[in-house]
């Protein structure tokens, strides 16, 4: 199964870079497209996982990807954000975001290989995993409305300490020589805070599938298949992301859900998978039914 995973990644990236050399506007069809592409290779993996490897671990793959697609939609408000600060184009916002993912492919592998050891060697920092996503989602939900903040970036900082900046940016380039000299673009600095984003948005994600399983198969392949679809997500909700103006309350319920299963644990209580999955899976759906009715009758959508 692993390597099955492996040749499918590989294949995906070298189709996805080689359709994707040049930088140009994503359409709402090629994103719509390229979304039902991703998501149809998760559920087909998930049937590989269910007659390989049994019903738990197909149920336990299906909950965290989920749980990881929910929470990587809050993130996409961050990248809306962060294109908007920066005036960073369509054509340019998909270079950016290819890359981005492919950086936090990394970043990932790294966290979760490194969470899971920490679990396995110290079994309390479970139940303070469990508590930082309470207060996590306690922010999301009841917190003021975080802005984009390059000033304060402990990376955007030592990028411009180390590399001089063009004030504009012309053509799709991250660097290039002026001079003699070694000159970034503002892309390179945009794709700086949107690295810088996917690191916290990670501690905040990777601890909750930690909740479902601690099975190192189940809790990357999950967490890839969920950002590998990620850019052509962005470009498909990105124009209608104001529609959905009770999304984030749904994915705070996510969190503190998980949060409370995860700490619970200390008193011999185990919430079953297919318990949790249905749970996530019905506040995804009540918030979204909420953000197309109620949110629409009280006018909030058109505010947005």
């Amino acid at each position: 199964m692993w390597c099955a995973f492996g040749l499918l990644m590989v294949v995906m990236l070298v189709i996805d870079l080689g359709l994707n050399r040049k930088a140009h506007k994503v359409s709402f069809r090629q994103a719509l497209t390229w979304s039902i592409v991703w998501v149809s290779l998760a559920m087909a993996f998930n049937v590989g996982i269910y007659v390989f490897l049994g019903q738990t671990k197909a149920l336990e793959f299906l909950t965290g990807y989920i749980i990881e697609k929910s929470l990587s939609i809050d993130n996409l408000f961050v990248f809306i954000m962060i294109f908007s600060y920066f005036g960073i184009r369509g054509e340019h916002q998909a270079r950016i975001l290819k890359w981005g993912i492919i950086g936090a492919l990394v970043l990932r592998a790294l966290f979760i290989f490194a969470g899971i050891g920490l679990l396995t060697a110290f079994h309390w920092i479970f139940y303070l995993f469990g508590a930082l996503l309470l207060i996590t989602a306690w922010k999301m939900a009841f917190g003021e409305e975080s802005e984009v903040e390059p000033e304060k970036n402990l990376l955007v900082k030592l990028a411009r300490r180390i590399f001089p900046f063009t004030k504009r940016v012309r053509g799709d380039w991250f660097f290039t020589r002026r001079r003699g000299l070694l000159v970034a673009s503002p892309l390179f600095l945009t794709l700086v805070m949107v690295e810088s984003s996917d690191v916290l948005f990670a501690i905040d994600s990777i601890p909750a599938i930690f909740a479902v399983t601690l099975d190192p198969f189940i809790v990357f392949t999950s967490n890839i298949f969920a950002i590998m679809g990620l850019r052509a997500l962005y470009f498909l909700l990105a124009s209608v992301m104001g529609m959905f103006v009770y999304l984030k309350m749904g994915i705070s319920f996510i969190l503190a859900f998980v949060g409370f299963k995860m700490i619970v644990t200390a008193f011999n209580v185990h919430i079953p998978v297919e318990i949790s999955l249905v749970v996530i899976f019905s506040s995804l759906a009540l918030a979204v039914i909420a953000s197309l009715t109620i949110g629409k009758k009280t006018g909030t959508v058109e505010s947005e």
